[in-house]
């Protein structure tokens, strides 16, 4: 416990799923933790469970002045922000015959060039209060490609080398920031719901199990573990880098 104490957090799409269970954990280890989502009914009631240390925001991570007033907001009520958490996104299937052009922009934009806002904003504030951690969630889908997820592939490997870009380019200014991404294999969230369409969710769980070494899939505090660690100064040697957590899908 208390792994993250002293630390100011900023999770995005932490209503539900992965970032909800990545910012509750943040709490628990000590961190104090803006939760922000663009459905900020969500993000008000995820934050509300904790009894302090956090704030609920709306946010529209494909828009710069959102950006800036997350950052804003949360650095006005914490007086700091150690850690940003790059999380929202989507995925819309699609080979590239059948994506339609408009989703493929809007993935764009939700998976990768809100990871460069955020990035861009956040990172001389991280800088001035480092030492600073920025967290990409990317995916197992940044380096192992299928068919029918061609929008959702090309964003997800974009996050995997902006991340290196992102570390180096603080490196070489001298700033105390490490930038790293985590890759997710499938995770038992809505995401996979959406994903598997009609499919009776607990025979697609079971179906996609069955891709994986280990058995199962993963659960959203497989990876908020993760971003604990990357977090905290556990890490303090780690950046550029990037975390499977696939079950062993890539070792194969």
């Amino acid at each position: 416990m208390n792994r993250l104490d002293g630390k100011v957090c900023l999770v995005t799409g932490a209503a539900t799923g992965i970032g909800k269970a990545v910012a509750d954990l943040m709490v628990a280890e000590g961190a104090r933790v803006a939760f922000t989502d663009i459905d900020l009914d969500g993000a008000r009631l995820a934050a509300e469970a904790h009894r302090s240390d956090t704030i609920a925001l709306a946010h529209d991570v494909t828009d710069k002045a959102a950006w800036r007033n997350a950052v804003e907001v949360t650095v006005a009520a914490f007086g700091a922000l150690n850690v940003l958490v790059n999380n929202a996104g989507i995925c819309v299937p699609g080979s590239v015959e059948s994506l339609d052009e408009a989703d493929w922009d809007r993935t764009m934009d939700i998976d990768l060039k809100s990871v460069f806002l955020g990035c861009k904003v956040a990172l001389p504030i991280l800088a001035k209060h480092g030492p600073g951690s920025i967290i990409n969630i990317s995916s197992i889908s940044a380096m192992i490609a299928s068919g029918n997820f061609a929008a959702y592939n090309a964003a997800k490997a974009g996050v995997h080398l902006l991340t290196k870009s992102v570390a180096l380019h603080a490196a070489r200014k001298g700033y105390p920031v490490r930038a790293n991404s985590i890759h997710p294999a499938f995770v038992d969230t809505a995401m996979v719901d959406a994903v598997v369409g009609s499919q009776d969710p607990a025979t697609a769980r079971e179906k996609l199990a069955r891709q994986v070494p280990l058995g199962c899939i993963g659960t959203p505090d497989d990876v908020a573990w993760a971003a604990i660690y990357l977090a905290s100064d556990e890490s303090r040697f780690m950046t550029g880098a990037d975390i499977k957590l696939d079950g062993g899908i890539s070792a194969m």
